[in-house]
């Protein structure tokens, strides 16, 4: 048996978790009922404990050094186990049951969901996912939802937001028969004197401004072309036809890049930025069957 955490070092480590998983001070202090200011403090601790920066900080952005990505990926672990066990022990007897409502988008839907279903339902087969797919960003509580699964920055101050992914950068692509005709953009700005293929948030009368990251900051581009779409498939499709230049997620796009269809454009000024979370409110006694279904989402079913 290995050595045991003292309190201040399980609380040190545990506020390291949740400062990993919501890549924000602000949002982990609100998870974890404490000031930013202290909880900042308790990571200096466990660094100045460990002799390792964990996390490097910026005005705007929270990122994992490589040794603390190392140590958020195994302690993440180690507390879920736990977690998992006094869990287990406390709905011992009471069986996960009842219609669970998710609204997410549709490539959140695919990566994640899809490959869990299977699995799910013939574990779980008291327990009905109603599922949402819809790229707008809505009220979850009032439109009656019991999670969502959402970008780390349009997360709500009162919702508890849970880490499901890695740091995510939007890359400008294009495809070779477009960059033939119309030449290589060398900076975000001459994408002013090109087609793009503009997306805006469903409900929102202005397409999404695209954002850049120079010198320690981040610009936007307001651009032009003659396609606006509030749905991103097809926005994609409309970049690989070669009508214009796309700026989706790079995930989204990585077989296609690596197939050829294609380019990535700009990526010296594509920054990361908070990935994917599970987003729910706060609540003090959560249904079985919503944990059944978020450990489902964070760690696989079997």
């Amino acid at each position: 048996m290995g050595p045991l955490l003292n309190g201040q070092d399980y609380n040190q480590l545990r506020a390291f978790i949740v400062v990993a998983e919501q890549l924000s001070f602000s949002r982990a202090a609100d998870q974890l009922g404490v000031s930013p200011s202290a909880l900042s403090q308790m990571v200096r601790n466990l660094e100045d404990h460990l002799g390792m920066r964990l996390l490097h900080r910026t005005t705007r952005n929270v990122s994992l050094t490589e040794v603390g990505e190392n140590l958020f990926q195994r302690a993440r672990i180690a507390a879920l186990d736990l977690g998992g066990a006094v869990a287990q022990v406390k709905q011992a007897g009471e069986k996960p049951a009842g219609t669970v409502r998710v609204h997410t988008f549709r490539s959140a839907a695919h990566k994640h969901i899809d490959p869990i279903l299977k699995d799910f339902t013939d574990r779980y087969p008291e327990i009905v996912l109603d599922i949402t797919l819809d790229d707008e960003v809505i009220d979850i509580v009032a439109a009656r939802y019991d999670v969502a699964l959402r970008i780390g920055e349009v997360i709500e101050k009162d919702m508890v937001g849970v880490r499901l992914g890695p740091e995510l950068r939007q890359i400008a692509v294009a495809a070779p028969d477009y960059l033939k005709l119309h030449g290589q953009p060398r900076h975000p700005r001459d994408l002013v004197n090109h087609r793009c293929i503009r997306w805006r948030w469903p409900g929102r009368a202005t397409p999404y401004a695209w954002e850049f990251f120079e010198n320690e900051a981040w610009f936007s581009v307001t651009v032009d072309g003659p396609l606006i779409f509030s749905d991103k498939e097809s926005a994609l499709s409309a970049t690989l036809k070669g009508i214009g230049i796309g700026f989706p997620v790079e995930d989204t796009v990585a077989d296609h890049i690596a197939a050829g269809r294609l380019v990535p454009l700009l990526q010296s000024w594509s920054a990361p930025f908070p990935g994917l979370f599970i987003c729910y409110p706060q609540q003090r006694q959560m249904s079985p069957a919503l944990r059944a279904f978020i450990d489902a989402l964070r760690t696989g079913v079997s």
